[in-house]
């Protein structure tokens, strides 16, 4: 019953996280709190991965040039992730913005079928028709003169960045002659590094001011890291131990953690539309993981 623990401690970890960046968010730069979620995190990944070898020794990988680019790929569009969940922060209160990223499951349901040879079932096709409703109910659609087509745009741009992501960085794990804790750790330390060098070079080039804001708001940065680290390191854990279905619908949690913590911690009230749309992104993930 390790995966449990396992999965439980994932979802909690990114539900804080992403109430972590919500915070930052409100004095940092969009790209100083997506720098934020990996700066610190490569060290904790790195000592994750020291601990594997120590208790269960393997050969070191051989990394050839295709899972290096499938790496950079899924770095890459991890950051273009979560700076879009950033912007989603900004422009709606914190629930809402983490429900919209919730797209990520439906999106990748059809990404599956039309590049990968997926067959959704009834069932999957019922979950992305119910998950785009939510959608559009999280951005305003039931209320009048409220309805937002770049909120939408924004909210499906970030969860298609996710679905991606873990399609380039399980390419990247198989390509990996080891185990399945050790391949996805020595995955996990190198996609940290890669979008950390990556935003570092950026952020001295365009934005170095960004620095000055990260360095005022240090243990925040620290914690936004650390919690982001842990929480990959948990579903790593979890889906090397369980099924990945079962492990992605016990992860839907995380919606109960979101309202948790936008109303208690964050002192945002969830409105009852706002409610039903978060918990039809629940269901609509957890049915088409099941399909």
């Amino acid at each position: 019953m390790a995966w449990i623990f396992f999965t439980l401690l994932a979802a909690f970890m990114q539900t804080g996280r992403n109430a972590l960046q919500s915070k930052l968010s409100s004095s940092v730069s969009t790209s100083g709190v997506t720098l934020a979620r990996f700066l610190f995190a490569s060290p904790i990944a790195a000592v994750y991965l020291f601990t594997l070898y120590v208790f269960s020794p393997q050969a070191i990988p051989d990394f050839s040039l295709t899972f290096l680019v499938y790496v950079g790929i899924a770095a890459c569009l991890q950051i273009l992730a979560t700076a879009l969940m950033v912007v989603l922060f900004k422009q709606k209160n914190f629930a809402i913005g983490a429900g919209l990223a919730k797209s990520e499951a439906l999106v990748a349901g059809v990404i599956g079928m039309l590049f990968f040879g997926s067959q959704l079932s009834v069932l999957g096709w019922g979950g992305i028709l119910l998950g785009t409703l939510a959608i559009f109910m999280l951005s305003g659609l039931l209320k009048k003169d409220s309805f937002s087509v770049r909120t939408v745009f924004i909210g499906l741009a970030c969860g298609t960045s996710f679905a991606l992501t873990s399609l380039y960085v399980r390419e990247a794990s198989l390509a990996l002659d080891l185990p399945f804790p050790h391949k996805a750790a020595w995955v996990l330390v190198w996609v940290l590094c890669v979008q950390t060098v990556l935003l570092l070079i950026y952020i001295a080039y365009k934005e170095p001011h960004t620095f000055v804001q990260l360095k005022a708001h240090k243990k925040l940065t620290l914690a936004t890291s650390f919690t982001s680290c842990i929480g990959s390191i948990g579903w790593f854990s979890a889906m090397s131990l369980q099924y990945v279905a079962y492990v992605k619908t016990l992860g839907q949690i995380e919606v109960l953690f979101t309202i948790f913590l936008s109303t208690f911690w964050l002192k945002q009230r969830v409105k009852r539309n706002e409610l039903i749309g978060l918990l039809l992104i629940s269901i609509a993930a957890i049915l088409v993981m099941w399909q």
